[in-house]
């Protein structure tokens, strides 16, 4: 999978009429090929496989050479066809729902190696663990060789996609390496649910489904909603931190309700912080539009500018909008309520027992309004 990968994820593809580059796009053909209607013999990692999905020497040694598939099963119709072909040999990434984006060939030759594990296949003999060989192993390896030889980074880099509900285009932001980060999170998820698969065959579009749309909600990254660069240093959190302080930004006063409408408003909020205010970023961890989606602000680790002299003890969330009078839609609350604040705890960067305060109760100021403060008065760690 390597030498293609790394020219595909290299590269701006230009956008087509095809159904998006993301990972429910997958699940979707996942499905079709999993109905009891469909009357086909082939899986979706069989189709990977035979689409090049497994085209190192590690791999093959493990699964074996790749079946003959030349034709569409009929289960996937002409668009789902070529945009699995596309997806295996030229933009080898799609975006999850959680913001990650996933390489689909280590992620599915993982699943293979699961699925065979489980019964439904041979595994030849490979000198490594066989879910590595197909994963990451062989990659990495030539990837530390090459960097020990002066041929560019080791990891990484990341990369950003062009838009968050229709992603087409995915650009790296810096030289490739042989395992971008795309490539180490289908690596890493093809490990984790090639030993589920091994352990207990289930269905694998509710694996997928399960696996990457209740862990945490997608967080657009400042890539995709056009953030300048952090002036200075950013100052490291020490987490897990333990507390949550709620914010409305006031102005814009108005709810986003698209992406590109929020994505401005992240633009025009980070050139007043540092323009006007003269911080080195936007002051928020995170910002929450109405349109479904949460932007990062200072993210997870850094230290942001949210409430002064308690920055480095808790992350500061806004919504965007002036919520005096009125709440938020009510997804757009539970969006932090009962998705982001559980996701943050069981990824280790909030305490089980966190608190959550309004911002007026610890400075003087009337955030996050009158409406949206009664309303995170409920909430559980609200003191």
């Amino acid at each position: 999978m390597i030498p293609w990968l790394l020219a595909a994820l290299s590269l701006c593809t230009p956008g087509t009429g095809l159904p998006p580059r993301h990972m429910d796009s997958v699940i979707h053909m996942v499905e079709a090929l999993e109905s009891p209607h469909a009357n086909v013999t082939v899986t979706m990692a069989e189709l990977a496989l035979a689409l090049g999905g497994c085209s190192t020497p590690g791999c093959r040694a493990v699964l074996g050479e790749p079946p003959n598939v030349t034709t569409a099963p009929p289960a996937l119709n002409p668009d789902q066809w070529q945009l699995l072909t596309q997806l295996l040999h030229r933009d080898a990434a799609v975006l999850a729902p959680d913001g990650s984006t996933v390489a689909l060939g280590p992620l599915l030759a993982g699943i293979a190696v699961g699925l065979r594990r489980a019964g439904e296949g041979p595994i030849l003999d490979a000198p490594v663990d066989p879910l590595f060989a197909v994963t990451i192993a062989e990659a990495l390896g030539t990837s530390f060789l090459l960097a020990r030889r002066g041929h560019g980074a080791t990891l990484g880099p990341g990369g950003c996609w062009d838009d968050v509900d229709h992603p087409q285009n995915y650009t790296l932001m810096g030289p490739p390496s042989l395992v971008p980060d795309a490539v180490a999170n289908g690596a890493m998820d093809g490990v984790l649910l090639g030993n589920r698969l091994a352990g207990d065959p289930i269905w694998l579009a509710k694996l997928l489904r399960d696996y990457y749309g209740t862990e945490c909600p997608a967080i657009v990254p400042r890539c995709m909603w056009g953030a300048r660069p952090y002036r200075g240093t950013p100052k490291p959190l020490s987490l897990p931190l333990g507390s949550v302080y709620i914010h409305h930004t006031f102005s814009p006063g108005t709810p986003c309700r698209s992406f590109a409408a929020c994505a401005g408003a992240m633009r025009a909020m980070q050139r007043f912080h540092q323009d006007t205010r003269g911080w080195d970023d936007i002051g928020y961890s995170f910002v929450v539009g109405s349109d479904g989606y949460v932007y990062q602000g200072r993210g997870w680790h850094w230290v942001g500018a949210h409430t002064k002299g308690y920055n480095s003890r808790g992350y500061g969330v806004g919504y965007v909008g002036d919520f005096s009078a009125t709440l938020p839609d009510v997804d757009t609350i539970a969006l932090v309520r009962d998705e982001l604040l559980p996701c943050a705890v069981r990824t280790g960067r909030l305490r089980h027992n966190y608190t959550v305060r309004g911002h007026r109760q610890m400075g003087h100021t009337d955030c996050p309004g009158e409406s949206l403060f009664r309303e995170i008065e409920t909430w559980r760690g609200f003191v």
